[in-house]
């Protein structure tokens, strides 16, 4: 313990020192030197393939694999025409005239010869007619999607004169998604990087401060994104556009964060010593293992997501804790040097005087814990009971998945292809059901499929384009009467693959596009059940490490419990009835949780060691009220700070960032204004001493033995 020690002394020394912090500074510079360009190239390495998102042991990502041994993948786009009165000569002359050109396309994966169409619907005369577009992936994958489906564009046009033009299907739908998705990671960062220069403002109330913090969060992401980047391309590290835009939050999100929780010690410190790097040293040996538990906590909850069955979310994990990991060694290095660097002046116009008072002790924070101490059984159970009224919304909660037509916040060309093709076709005529079977019963495994009331009975066969049978296997295709992506067709794939599992030898397996949500689903409620209780396990077992007690750790787990509980119940109320949105995903409440949780806790570990510190020298119901008047400021800010962070989600046109960025900043404003502040606070008054149980603070109110006890900060200059 004590090497340990004396290794933490000295990397605070070097980050401190007169002259080794010109060396901290310059390491880093070189770092972002090298990693910018390499960061920059991040999107390049993506892989929003379907494999990428879909549980590796899933029967669809079977038939996925499979089904490319008999053509290449492919995302069919679907041209559909619909005029309701039917469909005029000059309609049907202009479709087939479109037909013929899309044939000699061949660009972006689009093979003009396996054009299929027009099919028209089967009234009497007919109303609305389809054209079937396949493109074929490459090497560039779903990249190459869009641009295919603006081809198609510039052929059909956008329609005239009463007759409706959309491109729906799953080339269609994945062309608005990609383009919805253009540009996340500039989105995220400008949206990101506006908030904490506003909250850094308001925070700081200094227009120069605000940049320290800004250049060290930046500089993180580069670097995060740098390492991230050789990881995809190097050593298998799965990363797509959910993960790369989360990535961006939460370096600023956590990175800002540990910032402000230094700086506020750091200001303390100069008050109190003339000389900076001393203030410093102090600073970063009394609050930067709070920042570095509140790290390592973060870290070891994203790492939880590898037990994962969904690969998208089992990729978030080492991509977030990569860089949750690099944000806290920039603002435990690069952040401090810095600050040193500039000196007292970069706080104008409040420069922390030597000598000057302390504000806290009498301001807003301060009056809230004597008055808390007052009443503490009275105020945290009133302050519970309101969060457990909060959490009744759960009720609300719709987390069993989202239709492609609510997955967007607007209404793209897709969508509404996809309702008019609907209205005078099979549903699920642009994503039909995929099916591998054993050649020699694929005729029995045929009649097996065509008999489910589901499916489209006629259009049970092999589909054209596609190989006559490849190792022994043959590929079938099925139309399912209801829409692709409803609970419906799900249920039809449930049923159609416990007919075909028992046709004796057959070996059928069944995939395509409703198979893989219905997959996908199984997969995020499995993962919601297992990575809950790991999380919370993990972060139990570092606040017990921390604080060296079992009491006061139960405590905040449970506190931070209750306010996922109402923050999920809130945002699912304003889902229902403000924003009118029609479910949650599956994985909702998982991400929810693990950010809430993982980043939540950080506020509760920053309270809860200032209060054992200041616990071992005035007693435990006295330092209550210290620690919350010395961080409640601080907290407040980093929660508006880490809110804000996560609202930008909200710029996406997409449910379920939107969800998710909601649900996290109304419960990190909930955590950090009620929870931490007041049903905290009360609870460890009420509970007094007894909360280090069995550490000896519980027995020794006040006068723990040297081991134990903080030093004054004001006479000690050893333990800096």
């Amino acid at each position: 313990m004590r090497q340990l020690d004396t290794g933490k002394r000295y990397a605070i020394r070097f980050v401190c020192g007169r002259r080794t912090k010109w060396v901290v500074v310059a390491v880093w510079l070189v770092v972002l030197v090298l990693a910018a360009p390499l960061g920059s190239k991040l999107s390049d390495a993506q892989d929003n393939d379907a494999q990428s998102w879909l549980p590796g042991s899933a029967e669809s990502t079977q038939v996925l694999s499979l089904s490319e041994k008999f053509r290449p993948e492919q995302a069919p786009a679907v041209v559909v025409y619909a005029r309701p009165g039917g469909l005029t000569p000059a309609d049907r002359q202009r479709i087939v005239g479109d037909a013929a050109e899309l044939r000699t396309l061949h660009d972006h994966g689009i093979r003009g010869a396996a054009v299929q169409g027009p099919v028209y619907d089967r009234a009497a005369a007919p109303r609305a007619a389809e054209i079937y577009v396949p493109i074929t992936m490459g090497p560039t994958g779903w990249k190459r999607v869009a641009p295919a489906v603006d081809s198609v564009r510039d052929v059909v046009g956008t329609g005239s004169q009463g007759l409706a033009v959309h491109i729906t299907g799953p080339g269609g739908i994945a062309a608005d998604s990609s383009k919805a998705f253009a540009g996340i990671d500039s989105t995220l960062l400008f949206a990101a990087m506006a908030v904490v220069i506003v909250m850094l403002l308001l925070t700081y109330r200094s227009p120069t401060l605000l940049f320290v913090p800004l250049i060290g969060v930046v500089v993180a992401l580069f670097t995060a994104q740098a390492l991230i980047y050789l990881l995809a391309r190097h050593a298998g590290l799965t990363v797509n556009g959910q993960s790369a835009g989360i990535l961006t939050v939460l370096v600023f999100g956590a990175g800002t964060d540990y910032a402000l929780l230094l700086v506020a010690r750091y200001r303390e410190e100069l008050r109190r010593h003339e000389d900076r790097h001393e203030a410093m040293e102090l600073a970063m040996n009394r609050a930067g293992p709070a920042v570095l538990a509140s790290g390592a906590t973060v870290v070891l909850s994203m790492l939880v997501l590898l037990v994962a069955e969904m690969n998208s979310t089992r990729g978030l994990g080492p991509v977030a804790a990569i860089g949750v990991s690099v944000a806290l060694a920039a603002m435990l290095t690069l952040f401090p040097a810095l600050l040193l660097l500039f000196g007292r002046w970069i706080f104008w116009p409040a420069v922390p005087h030597f000598g000057s008072a302390d504000p806290s002790g009498h301001g807003l924070w301060a009056r809230m814990g004597r008055n808390f101490a007052r009443r503490p059984r009275l105020v945290w159970a009133v302050t519970a009971g309101v969060l457990a009224v909060l959490s009744l919304g759960l009720f609300q909660l719709r987390a069993d998945g989202i239709s492609n037509a609510d997955s967007f916040t607007d209404r793209p060309d897709s969508i509404v292809g996809q309702q008019v093709s609907a209205r005078y076709f099979p549903a699920g005529s642009g994503d039909p059901m995929v099916i591998v079977s054993d050649r020699d019963r694929a005729k029995e495994v045929g009649r097996t499929v065509a008999t489910d009331p589901g499916v489209v009975a006629a259009s049970v066969g092999v589909p054209a384009g596609t190989a006559p049978e490849y190792d022994g296997k043959v590929l079938l295709e099925a139309t399912t009467r209801a829409p692709a992506d409803s609970a419906a067709a799900k249920a039809t794939v449930e049923r159609v693959r416990e007919a075909v599992h028992a046709v004796p030898g057959a070996q059928a397996r069944v995939g395509g596009g409703t198979a893989a949500l219905l997959d996908m689903e199984n997969a995020q409620a499995h993962d919601n059940y297992v990575v809950i209780p790991v999380v919370l396990a993990v972060v139990l077992l570092v606040l017990s490490v921390l604080l060296r007690a079992l009491v006061a750790p139960l405590l905040l787990v449970a506190t931070v419990m209750l306010s996922l509980a109402s923050a999920l119940g809130l945002s699912a109320l304003a889902f229902r009835h403000v924003f009118d949105y029609a479910g949650e995903d599956v994985a909702f409440p998982l991400f929810v949780f693990v950010f809430l949780v993982a980043l939540g806790i950080d506020y509760n570990i920053f309270l809860t060691t200032r209060i054992r510190e200041e616990a071992a020298r005035e007693g435990t119901r006295p330092a209550v009220v210290t620690g919350l008047a010395t961080t409640g400021a601080v907290i407040t800010s980093a929660g508006l700070v880490l809110a804000g962070t996560f609202a930008a989600l909200g710029t996406l046109p997409v449910v379920g960032f939107a969800e998710i960025g909601f649900a996290v900043a109304v419960g990190v404003l909930l955590d950090t204004f009620v929870v931490r502040s007041v049903l905290v606070t009360s609870l460890f008054l009420d509970v007094g001493r007894k909360v280090w149980w069995p550490n000896r603070l519980s027995h020794q109110d006040g006068t723990a033995p040297p081991d134990e006890r903080s030093p004054d900060p004001a006479t000690d200059r050893s333990s800096g």
